[in-house]
């Protein structure tokens, strides 16, 4: 149980609760376990009747009577005390749940985009939701069970001890076996819950790509395929869960076998000191009730240790992410202003996943309020610099600046709340149109909407919708064309009002007409902003303070568009065949 472990920390958070819901269940339990010492007291008065020792017939049926008043009174409190158990101890383990589930959901968010790129979507989301789950039922179900069984058994076999220690030492012969068994049975249970998450993490990993690429899917008709497939992970996950469930259902038979075994041995041993006088009757019903009662503590032994080991193996899963230390580190908590200049001095960056040099000792300066345009070939390095300038990754060999600072000295959040990012493929949420733009700035106004929306150039189309700005969209923005999704996207940077924005080849899916547009509205927009413009269009750049020019890696172009277009180079050529194209 070792890791397992880390959810200590929510057992002192919530200690009282738990004391509580302990406490309680102790006087349950307490309380259930005085039916049987009734009856026999019952049984007892009746037998003693009988032989003549209690002559009143009154009296033995007060006795009788008291004692039924007894017991329903006893089950009626003991009842209302498990109501109460249940109330405390799984409510608390619903609490608990809710905080682990936010602590891995933080983690996540800490977590770099290298990570992301290393682990399935489908994956992470497992841990968080079922592996979490198996860990609940450890902090409920197993515990308030296993208190329950440590209660009745010390309380049980302490008043059988007390009533005779003959037969409870027979009662007792079968629980070494069982003991020898759940130690063994447990160790199998781990290894094969292990193996039952890993293949259920494939499936959730599975379902979430192929929903996601379902137009893919059906563009390249490919369902069969797919389906085989699936069919063949779900089957191994199939045969891995029954597996499993060979392992737990061992337990309820072999429990039951030596239970009955226990409750032959009462009657059997105690028929024998009944005959020779050493006990009434009552003692032995009292012991027969004793054993059933703690036929379910017994029996329940193997679904807990099968809770714990399944529990036990989903934390395993969960640290391995909760322990990961996030790549890029907040190492300032002081308020960092930026006024917008942006410095790469000998930089050079090299991708951990692929092992690729995007960029190899790159050198520029860009002032606060000026525009940069980045062009190069696919492949070139251009969106690296803008994850670099965004912080989603750190270079390990040169030095970015801002105002000045270095960026890993600076404060992260600060940083990344001052820009403005409009990626090269815009994701937006399943949510209204409105909503996905006040992405950008949480309390803006319907007029700031509206206005970004029209320097965006998607004001129009959204309108048109029956639902204007509160049309819902599907996932990822499946409602929206290309280019609408694209605009958005910039409409959500624009309303920002940020320090720096960064367009990553942002216009590709709309018109050159519209492009003119935007190009001209977003002009207005960064004045006094540093902007970054990544294009493979000129139309897009010629407006800029400075175009750098990336092959490979490298800047092997620099300057203005006028500049530009006077040397022979990439700019040039790309210039020549774009304007040959517009002539055509």
């Amino acid at each position: 149980m070792k890791e397992l472990r880390y959810i200590n920390k929510y057992f002192s958070k919530y200690k009282w609760r738990i004391i509580a819901g302990l406490l309680i269940t102790v006087l349950s339990k307490i309380l259930a376990l005085k039916v049987p010492q009734i009856i026999r007291n019952s049984l007892n008065v009746v037998e003693d009747y009988q032989n003549g020792i209690v002559t009143n017939l009154e009296e033995v049926k007060h006795q009788l009577l008291i004692n039924v008043l007894l017991i329903i009174g006893v089950a009626l409190v003991a009842g209302f005390f498990t109501f109460l158990m249940r109330q405390t101890i799984i409510v608390t383990s619903r609490l608990i749940e809710f905080d682990l589930k936010n602590e891995i959901y933080q983690q996540y968010q800490r977590l770099s985009l290298n990570f992301y790129k290393k682990n399935r979507t489908g994956d992470l989301m497992n841990r968080i939701s079922e592996d979490v789950s198996k860990v609940r039922m450890y902090v409920g179900p197993a515990i308030m069970y296993s208190m329950n069984i440590i209660v009745l058994f010390a309380v049980g076999f302490t008043q059988m001890i007390s009533v005779d220690v003959k037969l409870t030492m027979y009662t007792l012969i079968p629980f070494p076996l069982l003991s020898i068994c759940i130690f063994i049975l447990s160790k199998v249970i781990h290894k094969r819950s292990t193996i039952v998450q890993q293949y259920l993490s494939k499936l959730t990993t599975f379902n979430q790509e192929f929903f996601s690429g379902i137009n893919v899917v059906k563009s390249y008709g490919i369902e069969a395929s797919i389906i085989k497939d699936f069919d063949e992970i779900a089957d191994k996950s199939k045969d891995k869960n029954i597996h499993l469930h060979q392992a737990n259902a061992l337990f309820f038979p072999l429990m039951i076998l030596l239970i009955g075994i226990s409750n032959l041995l009462v009657v059997y041993i105690g028929g024998q000191q009944y005959i020779n006088g050493e006990i009434q009757i009552g003692t032995i019903i009292e012991f027969m009730l004793y054993v059933n009662i703690l036929t379910w503590p017994v029996a329940v032994v193997g679904w807990v240790t099968s809770m714990v080991q399944q529990a036990e193996a989903s934390q395993l899963r969960i640290n391995e992410f909760l322990q990961q230390v996030p790549e890029i580190q907040n190492t300032n908590n002081q308020p960092t202003e930026l006024e917008g200049n942006v410095t790469f001095k000998d930089v050079t960056f090299t991708y951990d996943d692929t092992n690729i040099t995007a960029l190899k000792n790159i050198n520029f300066s860009v002032k606060a309020g000026e525009t940069m345009a980045i062009l190069g070939n696919t492949g070139s390095g251009k969106s690296t610099i803008i994850e670099l300038i965004s912080r989603l990754y750190d270079t390990k060999e040169g030095t970015i600046f801002l105002d000045n600072i270095p960026i890993k000295e600076a404060n992260l959040n600060d940083v990344r709340n001052q820009i403005g990012f409009v990626p090269q493929d815009p994701f937006l949420f399943s949510d209204t149109i409105g909503n996905n733009i006040k992405f950008g700035k949480e309390d803006a106004t319907e007029e700031e909407i509206i206005s970004a929306a029209k320097n965006a150039v998607v004001h129009d189309n959204i309108i048109d919708f029956a639902n204007g700005y509160q049309t819902i969209l599907g996932e990822r923005g499946v409602t929206l064309s290309g280019g609408q999704k694209q605009r958005v996207s910039i409409a959500r940077a624009i309303i920002k009002n940020p320090k720096i924005l960064i367009f990553d080849d942002c216009l590709s899916a709309v018109d050159t007409e519209t492009e003119e547009k935007i190009l001209s509205n977003l002009e207005k927009v960064s004045k006094n902003k540093t902007t970054f413009i990544i294009s493979h269009r000129v139309s897009s750049a010629k407006n800029a303070d400075k175009i750098i020019v990336l092959d490979d890696g490298k800047i092997i172009q620099q300057g203005t568009h006028n500049q530009l277009i006077t040397e022979n180079g990439y700019y040039k050529d790309l210039y020549d065949q774009q304007l040959l194209e517009k002539e055509i």
